[in-house]
């Protein structure tokens, strides 16, 4: 019998910068916590796979910024 995550109607995970602290910041219109706009927050289920990658790869330096700006 094909285990929980081998049957085909189950999705694979989906990776998510979320990291629990939602924290909006105005100023650079960011989540202070996983870095995404609200937009991309709302999005983010519905993005192709390359999209998040993209947005996931911007996250970083986001994130420098906000903590630079404080």
């Amino acid at each position: 019998m094909a285990s929980f995550e081998e049957k085909p109607y189950f999705p694979k995970a989906m990776e998510s910068p979320c990291i629990k602290i939602c924290t909006y910041d105005p100023r650079s219109g960011l989540c202070s916590g996983c870095g995404r706009t609200l937009k991309e927050i709302g999005d983010w289920f519905s993005m192709r796979d390359d999209e998040r990658r993209a947005v996931m790869e911007e996250l970083p330096a986001r994130l420098e910024a906000i903590r630079q700006a404080g």
